[in-house]
């Protein structure tokens, strides 16, 4: 077996984890450090320096021969400068890219988590033999990425496949982070979820009380993960909160299937890895969200990566074949 590697770097607001990825999508060793997103944007390029050369030190008789590297965005993968993220305030209009391969010497690739995770998805993961997949991360946002014939889709500026700023209610009386109301990432994200876990007990602790004990006795203090432990704990609110979640999500994704019919929809993320016993009900009821009648047919699946999505991702913009990375190359 060829003894080449790839690094592929996920830069998250609170950590960056770097890893040595085969061509096979295997982990082979993974590192994680803490980022300070809101330091100077120097400060927050030796996070990522550190996270890199902890990972090249564990590449052994393996050759790094380039790296991947996925980020918040929105970013212009073409020429890899992160043009401005709420999650990474350190960088305003950065080029990450040119910073990593000045100090490298290595060619370096550059996009969003979302793209990243679900190429991976799509090329080893649970999308692995299917031409269409439509790829969901939900967490502190909703991320998708659309893969057709083993290809992320970036449309005409690179900026395609923003399903989570989809408006799902323009009378929504709070805005999402971009700017517009309504989005599905305002409504059903982890902090979205446990916004409304918060109103509701406001207004019926006695029902919620299993949250309210979680969180210490301190509503501020429920989060997603407090409401998925109550839920579990059959806390009825924790219980109706998930419920009005999953709904937003069927909704939306009913016009997913209307728009694109993929073949496949893998859904990962920390929130989208602990609603996968709803997949189910969500799958029997898209064909009341859709015109198209037969789409409980398609499979939902969840993500095979897991936490480790954006590194086998970033990895995945070099070892699997598509257009935008001779454009990105081309455009140096």
């Amino acid at each position: 077996m060829s003894n080449e590697l790839v690094l592929g770097v996920d830069i998250g607001g609170t950590k960056v984890a770097a890893g040595l990825v085969n061509a096979a999508g295997e982990i082979l060793s993974k590192v994680r450090v803490p980022m300070n997103a809101t330091g100077s944007a120097s400060q927050a390029m030796e996070c990522v320096f550190a996270a890199i050369e902890k990972s090249m030190a564990a590449a052994g008789r393996g050759v790094v021969t380039s790296i991947g590297v996925s980020s918040p965005g929105p970013l212009d993968q073409r020429t890899g400068i992160v043009l401005h993220t709420p999650n990474l305030p350190c960088w305003v209009d950065f080029a990450l890219r040119h910073e990593i391969e000045q100090r490298y010497g290595l060619p370096v690739r550059l996009d969003n988590d979302a793209n990243a995770a679900g190429l991976a998805e799509a090329t080893w993961g649970a999308g692995a033999g299917h031409d269409s997949v439509f790829y969901v991360t939900i967490g502190t946002g909703v991320g998708t990425a659309i893969i057709l014939d083993g290809r992320v889709l970036y449309g005409r500026t690179g900026t395609a496949a923003e399903g989570g700023h989809m408006t799902i209610d323009f009378r929504a009386p709070v805005r999402c982070g971009c700017g517009k109301r309504g989005c599905l990432e305002s409504m059903a994200s982890g902090p979205a979820m446990a916004l409304r876990a918060q109103e509701k007990i406001s207004g019926n602790g006695a029902s919620g009380a299993a949250m309210l004990k979680l969180a210490g006795g301190d509503v501020t203090g429920i989060n997603a993960e407090v409401v998925v432990k109550a839920w579990k704990a059959k806390d009825p609110l924790a219980l109706t909160v998930m419920q009005e979640t999953v709904d937003l999500l069927t909704i939306w994704l009913g016009n997913v299937v209307d728009l694109l019919e993929p073949e496949v929809i893998v859904i990962g993320g920390g929130l989208g890895s602990r609603i996968s016993e709803w997949f189910e009900q969500i799958s029997k009821s898209l064909p009341q969200w859709s015109i198209n009648s037969r789409a409980n047919e398609i499979p939902i699946l969840a993500a095979k990566y897991g936490a480790d999505a954006g590194i086998a991702g970033s990895a995945a913009l070099w070892l699997c074949e598509h257009p935008a990375s001779t454009a990105a190359t081309e455009l140096d």
